[in-house]
């Protein structure tokens, strides 16, 4: 009896752990074949913020240049004695 019941448990844990094993590989292959599939994605994004941070650059410049345009179009007003 006691036999028995060593012989269940062996073939309990030896099925528990290979559930185990199995369990934590395939997390890891969805995981590494997301990865794969969202790296385009990645790196056209990447490229649309660097468009876009370009973009802001250039209306900054534009924004500057408009104040200095503004500035040297006004006339100065004449000092009060």
């Amino acid at each position: 009896m006691t036999s028995q019941l060593l012989r269940k448990l062996l073939v309990a844990g030896a099925a528990l752990a290979a559930l185990s094993v199995t369990a934590c590989i395939k997390p890891a292959d969805k995981t590494d074949a997301a990865a794969t599939a969202a790296a385009p994605a990645a790196a056209e994004a990447a490229a649309s913020a660097n468009a876009a941070q370009s973009a802001a650059a250039t209306a900054a410049d534009a924004a500057a240049d408009a104040n200095k345009a503004t500035d040297a179009a006004t006339p100065a007003a004449p000092e009060k004695k």
